[in-house]
């Protein structure tokens, strides 16, 4: 009896390891068709980006990133029948199936949440004038992947206590009143970047200055948006703060405008004043990127105290910083080039001692008699 006993046992104890093994066989076989199949849809997903069809090329990528992750938990779901456990673990092994089931239709669906933003951006793209802003597409996809979080979280613990979710809505108040009242600056920067997106002060990609920062806008989030400084550095604003500063949008602007003073000597003689207006004048004449609207401008403007100032403005189109700045290096080297040659005095802060035999600058001493 004994004997047959532990043939039955060996044999049982053999089945159990047979099932642990052909589960194995069943995950590794799908885990490396995922593998395959996440190859071939990302290849596919390329081409249709380099034709030019981006939201099937969203759609394929999403899909390429959620197959492995589904083909596995297929084959958990599948393969948990196989195994052979005692019976007061098989209601453990159900619900962690049930589990793995919702977490992998809320990974594809967070996954999919890219396609609809795609779209919304091919559509803004299209529109010459369009309404839309570009910057509330992010904003929503985060809200919307927060949302499918939640409610996979939701769903499990509908599944774990066997309760509907307005219960466990309900029976969580409390925790949640008490969780609001803690993330009130969050939820004052999450509005804030809806506020931000409507008003539309910016772009992404964008140059902007605020607070005393000045940079490009690399992202908003649901938090805070992230400003690249001209030095380099990664700057966080929080939304809520950012949406009540005042912000300059450099990357708005028409164009670039220059208000700059040449300084001449006192002693400079009026044709010669006269001279420098008018050298600068042909400088600044149609130059590159004048708008026939806003010609330049140059005057004798200004007595300083140890100077006479010539003003010209002048406005560049259309704004693009570096060839501004190789355009304005240019007009510099022309005006001390043309100043030399007419033999036109540059001014500069200093004080003038007047010296006996000093024939450009003679010393006249005036005596009064009693």
């Amino acid at each position: 009896m004994e004997y047959l006993t532990s043939i039955l046992n060996s044999h049982a104890h053999d089945k159990v390891w047979h099932s642990y093994f052909l589960l194995a066989i069943l995950l590794v076989s799908l885990f490396l068709t995922g593998k395959l199949l996440r190859y071939l849809i990302r290849r596919a997903s390329r081409r249709q980006a380099l034709i030019n069809n981006p939201v099937y090329a969203s759609f394929l990528s999403a899909i390429a990133n959620s197959v492995t992750f589904f083909l596995v938990v297929v084959g958990l779901a599948l393969g948990s029948g196989i195994l052979v456990v005692p019976e007061q673990y098989l209601e453990v092994i159900s619900m962690i199936k049930k589990v793995l089931i919702v977490i992998s239709f809320g990974y594809i669906v967070y996954q999919l949440i890219d396609v609809p933003g795609v779209w919304f951006e091919t559509i803004i793209d299209k529109q010459e004038k369009s309404t839309m802003n570009k910057m509330i597409i992010p904003v929503i996809r985060k809200t919307l992947r927060l949302a499918v979080i939640i409610g996979v979280i939701l769903q499990i613990f509908q599944m774990l206590y066997d309760k509907p979710i307005a219960t466990i809505i309900a029976g969580l108040g409390i925790g949640s009143l008490a969780i609001a009242l803690a993330a009130q600056d969050t939820l004052k920067h999450f509005i804030g970047s809806f506020v931000i997106a409507g008003d539309k002060p910016f772009e992404i990609g964008q140059r902007i200055a605020v607070d005393g920062h000045e940079g490009v806008i690399e992202s908003i989030g649901l938090r805070s948006a992230n400003i690249r400084t001209l030095e380099g550095h990664l700057v966080t604003i929080p939304n809520g703060i950012l949406a009540n500063l005042t912000i300059r949008n450099i990357g708005q602007r028409e164009y670039i405008r220059r208000v700059g003073n040449i300084t001449i000597t006192y002693d400079t003689p009026i044709e010669k004043i006269h001279k420098s207006v008018e050298i600068i004048k042909e400088i600044l004449a149609d130059h590159e990127g004048m708008n026939p609207n806003l010609p330049p401008r140059v005057f004798f403007n200004e007595f300083n105290p140890a100077s006479l100032n010539i003003q010209f403005t002048f406005w560049y189109h259309p704004p693009e910083y570096w060839d501004y700045m190789a355009f304005n290096e240019r007009v510099n080297f022309e005006i001390i080039r043309r100043f030399n040659t007419e033999g036109i005095d540059f001014a500069f802060p200093t004080q003038t001692l007047h010296l006996a035999g000093d024939t450009k600058r003679p010393l006249e001493v005036e005596v009064k008699s009693r």
